[in-house]
């Protein structure tokens, strides 16, 4: 074998075996720095594991273990919007709490569009690692040098999860260790499906908005199946920051990386270059008025109806389930009919437009309320718990929160149908006269003997006060008590309640129902306006057990609507009918005009009317036959238009 030689400046030949020794030499040297790298990592460990670093991490990873065995689906579904809907299938509310606006959808449900454009911006290797992918740092660090900006994270999805449901946003190096030790525990426990779920679900797409239904409909007014690719990647621009994207603010910033999810999408072959082209090139048109839902006095009550279904249900204490009634991503379905909600809102303000005194506090001093049942149902297709008010908030609806003395329309659910069940009928004979410590009659005129017809049509007092000593106080209210009014007082149980003189009083939604039974043949139905609730999946949570009983003999109720019938045709509502349309009804006034009521009733709808004044004050404007009959005249008549005659009995 030829021997290597090498030359000197000289020319002269040196042995190969020179070279020998200078490799020998810088394998040593290799080894020896092998070995100073070994001793600095040992030395560093030494000093990692003495200053309790190590211990930290073991922590970290502890505590990481606990946190996944604690762990479940319900961790991601916490405070979700829910949706409210009217009779028609139609949303009018959301549910949330605290502003935040999550609306859950199954994976399934996320179009796939959505998950290509985060994975390809966020987490291109997300289908391959494990919760925690260093060439992602960096890839994201390469991406700084190169363009002196962020373009790319170094946090995978699942990290970005952890940190979001289980972590706070604190930079410090024990969370972000931490986070990634969770984040590989989620990568164990759930599939990457699953992951990504929760991830669209519970990211914040500024404004309130968590997950991608609730941004679709928040910025689009439509549901995420809905949108343009163009759309789907302008949204999911929002959450790398959602200050700086904020579409509202920085519709421009929001632009740009939008262009920069698709450029990422087409490069990773998740689109053409045609759709690519088409999705850069069209104009984003913001539309935010599906959020924008008119509040009206009915969602006070369909939130407190559905927090009593969830009780009923569940078992749970009202507060419970009101917290849960706006977190638990339910869906409400009610009875309630937002065009009748509309139009019963309207009259009452139309009839009382000139009446504009304003309390101290700004409202309204004259105030309303009404309730509009269903008969076919027993159901509340619309409640109205004030006037409209430009500032003046729902909260206080006076239709189920207010409890005002009824006057004379409580008389024949207490005295005159309870009456025709003991044998009377509406040609039986009764006195009007006035007793030395009996009431007077409104008109303070006395016609001596007349028909339990006549005594009703034309609201006597003494007559009524006279039967209800025969049938005894504990008789009558008995009736009430059967129909659920729930403020019924044990002084109450005295002649004078007769007329209405009740030491609470009753609420608008409380008379119209006791007007319904005797509508429904002297059958009692619990009014209500929830018809199911669903979580999230359409799994059913609440389907109502409509509870009803009999109050009234069917006869005596038949017979008392037929007596009723005259009350709007020769008695104190003379003429305020519904043309065209058999109906009945009943006014009610108490002293000096202080609360004013009409209830009444076709075979289609009850409605009860209220007008008074929070502050209990007279006015002799506000008789029985005035506001009241008017507004239920003019609501009645419009919602019926187009309904065929019906008669209210056989």
């Amino acid at each position: 074998m030829r021997k290597v030689s090498h030359r000197t400046k000289s020319g002269k030949k040196i042995p190969g075996g020179r070279r020998k020794k200078k490799k020998d030499l810088g394998s040593f040297y290799f080894r020896l720095t092998q070995i100073a790298m070994v001793c600095i990592l040992a030395g560093a460990f030494f000093l990692f594991y003495q200053t309790g670093y190590i211990q930290t991490v073991i922590g970290l990873y502890r505590e990481a273990d606990q946190v996944m065995e604690h762990s479940s689906i319900e961790d991601f579904q916490k405070e979700q919007s829910g949706e409210v809907y009217d009779t028609h299938g139609n949303l009018i509310a959301l549910l949330r709490n605290d502003g935040k606006n999550i609306v859950y959808l199954t994976s399934d449900e996320i179009p796939d569009a959505v998950k290509d454009a985060f994975i390809s911006i966020e987490d291109k290797r997300f289908r391959r690692h494990h919760g925690f992918d260093p060439f992602a740092i960096l890839r994201a660090a390469k991406a700084l040098v190169a363009k002196n900006s962020i373009t790319q994270g170094g946090s995978t999805i699942t990290q970005q999860l952890a940190r979001n449901i289980y972590l706070t946003h604190t930079v410090k190096w024990e969370r972000k260790v931490e986070e990634i030790f969770i984040a590989m525990a989620l990568e164990r426990k759930y599939t990457k499906d699953e992951i990504l779920e929760f991830y669209i679900n519970n990211i914040y797409f500024s404004n309130g908005y968590y997950g991608i239904q609730a941004a679709s409909r928040g910025y689009f007014s439509k549901d995420a199946a809905e949108l343009t690719l163009s759309e789907t990647a302008f949204l999911c621009a929002i959450p790398n920051s959602p200050g700086s994207y904020d579409p509202l603010n920085h519709m421009e910033n929001t632009l740009k990386r939008r262009d920069l999810i698709l450029k990422n999408m087409y490069e990773d072959d998740l689109i053409s270059e045609m759709e690519y082209d088409r999705a850069v090139a069209e104009t984003i048109t913001l539309n935010t008025s599906r959020t924008s839902f008119t509040r009206t006095w009915a969602h006070t009550y369909i939130y407190e109806c559905a927090t009593r279904a969830l009780m009923e249900a569940t078992g749970e204490d009202h507060d419970t389930c009101r917290k849960q009634l706006y977190s638990g991503g339910y869906r409400v379905y009610t009875s309630i009919d937002l065009d009748t909600q509309t139009l019963l809102q309207d009259t009452i303000d139309g009839q009382l437009q000139d009446y504009n005194t304003l309390n101290s506090n700004g409202t309204y001093a004259l105030q309303a309320s009404a309730v509009c049942i269903d008969n076919s149902t027993g159901l509340v297709t619309a409640i109205v718990g004030g006037r409209s008010q430009e500032g003046i908030l729902t909260d206080y609806n006076r239709a189920f929160m207010s409890f005002r003395q009824p006057g004379s329309a409580i008389k024949p659910l207490i005295v005159y149908t309870p009456a025709l069940e003991r044998g009377y009928t509406a040609s039986s004979t009764l006195m009007d006269v006035k007793e030395e410590d009996g009431p007077a009659n409104a008109t303070e005129r006395y016609m001596g003997a007349v028909s339990l017809r006549t005594a009703v049509e034309q609201s006597l007092n003494t007559t009524a006060y006279s039967l209800l000593r025969e049938l005894t106080p504990e008789t009558g209210l008995s009736y009430l008590l059967d129909m659920g009014f729930s403020s019924i007082k044990e002084e109450d149980y005295n002649l004078s309640s007769a007329l209405g003189g009740l030491t609470t009083g009753v609420s608008s939604l409380e008379i119209t129902a006791g007007y319904a039974t005797l509508a429904n043949e002297g059958v009692y139905r619990l009014p209500d306006c929830i018809t199911m609730i669903t979580d999230m999946d359409g799994n059913i949570v609440v389907m109502p057990d409509r509870k009803e009983h009999a109050v009234y003999d069917s006869k005596a109720a038949h017979e008392m609507t037929d007596i009723l019938e005259g009350v709007l045709t020769r008695g104190t509502a003379r003429g305020k009918g519904i043309p065209g349309m058999p109906c009945a009804g009943k006014t009610g006034t108490t002293n000096d005009y202080v609360d004013v009521w009409f209830a009444g009733y076709s075979s289609y709808y009850t409605t009860g009317i209220w007008i008074g004044f929070d502050t209990p004050r007279g006015g002799a404007s506000l008789a029985g036959s005035k506001y009241p009959v008017d507004i239920w005249q003019d609501f009645m008549t419009r919602l019926h238009e187009g309904l065929p005659s019906a008669p209210l009995h056989d």
